[in-house]
């Protein structure tokens, strides 16, 4: 269960992407955050599997998709075959058929990953984590859609609730994560953490990326 920071590619000059993955990684960024939207599961439209199979031909970073989108399981083939690493899939869009779609990630090579939104609650997941078929759990810390919003303290309820009962799963928190937030998510048992405009805004990338790392690591030290 190791630190993994996750620049959110959302954040990146996407003319240049290739470019700014490398610069990421360069910076220390153990995977690439990949913020996949429909414009229906949330407003805004970002990238699919034709950007994931072009990034890919540049770089064999680990590409983490996180998937806001109305039917998950109509992207999981594409974004398999386009080179995607990780498949988060939220659960307020799959509640019919999480089995499902979470099968048909793993049979595709591609690690499971459930996200859920600040409202939604963490119970909801246990019995997808009990299935023994997920890999990681997302909790949002902003609600999905934009990059530059506000940090959500109260979400940190659901991450030690999760960390209590899966103490080796990977923990993901995205949404208003830097300096001055990262210490809340360590501390409540987070170990994945996807950071848009605080590193990419930074003067000093790496700087900030070795930080969350830091804090992560003490905190699981002092656990």
């Amino acid at each position: 269960m190791s630190a993994k920071i996750a620049p959110s590619m959302l954040s990146s000059d996407f003319a240049n992407l290739a470019a700014e993955a490398q610069r990421m990684l360069d910076c220390g960024a153990d995977w690439l955050h990949m913020d996949i939207m429909d414009g229906h599961f949330v407003p805004n439209l970002t990238i699919g599997a034709p950007v994931i199979q072009s990034l890919r031909r540049h770089t064999s970073a680990y590409l983490d998709c996180h998937l806001m989108v109305t039917n998950p399981l109509d992207y999981v083939e594409p974004l398999a075959k386009a080179g995607a690493s990780g498949f988060t899939f939220h659960i307020e869009a799959s509640r019919d058929n999480w089995d499902r779609v979470s099968k048909k990630v793993k049979e595709s090579g591609m690690r499971v990953g459930v996200c859920l939104k600040p409202g939604t609650p963490v119970e909801e997941v246990f019995p997808l984590v009990d299935s023994g078929d997920v890999d990681l759990v997302l909790i949002m810390t902003v609600e999905p859609g934009f990059g530059g919003q506000k940090f959500i303290p109260e979400t940190m309820s659901k991450v030690k609730a999760l960390r209590s009962r899966y103490p080796s799963l990977d923990i993901e928190v995205d949404g208003g994560l830097g300096p001055s937030t990262i210490q809340q998510a360590a501390d409540a048992g987070a170990n994945c953490i996807v950071a848009g405009s605080s590193v990419f805004g930074a003067p000093d990338p790496a700087a900030v990326i070795s930080l969350m790392r830091n804090s992560v690591q003490t905190a699981q030290a002092a656990h």
